[in-house]
């Protein structure tokens, strides 16, 4: 697996973020289908690689500000346990248009690297246990694969069991 981000044809903030810091990464294209009704399944199924190591990307709101939880897409987000990761009372989820102008990118393509915003953001303990994951690139149909260690590193996230 190497750094594939050639003349830019895939360049999104996600990747040139990780190009940046000397992350190797894959990049993992399919066909987005806009009837598909979640896009985390359909990436899994689209690149037939097991949803658990397939992670999506959702902001939550603290009250006294967003932060990022990266799970993998066959489960939900456990708020009591995000909320705890944080260190916060209780988290809820933000509102799509907020976690959109906050995070850069748009509704089932935003990825938790290279958002304009650097947020507080927790991976699930999960991840520890693949090789490498894949989490969005920063539009609907195109992942990025890396090592779990790499994501962790280039978002500045903590881990933790947010996933139920």
């Amino acid at each position: 697996m190497g750094r594939k981000d050639r003349g830019g044809s895939v360049g999104t903030p996600a990747t040139v973020a990780l190009t940046r810091a000397g992350v190797r990464y894959a990049v993992r294209a399919y066909e987005h289908d806009p009837a598909a009704e979640s896009f985390g399944l359909e990436a899994a199924e689209a690149l037939g690689v097991d949803p658990a190591r397939v992670f999506k990307t959702l902001l939550v709101d603290t009250g006294s500000g967003l932060a990022v939880g990266v799970l993998p897409v066959d489960r939900l987000l456990d708020l009591k346990a995000m909320a705890s990761v944080l260190g916060a009372k209780r988290v809820t989820m933000a509102d799509p248009t907020a976690a959109e102008r906050s995070s850069g990118y748009v509704v089932g393509g935003i990825s938790p690297i290279g958002q304009k915003r650097a947020l507080p953001t927790v991976v699930d303990s999960s991840a520890d246990e693949h090789d490498t994951v894949l989490v969005s690139g920063g539009r609907r149909g195109l992942d990025l694969e890396l090592a779990p260690a790499d994501l962790v590193a280039v978002t500045a996230a903590r881990r933790g069991p947010i996933a139920r």
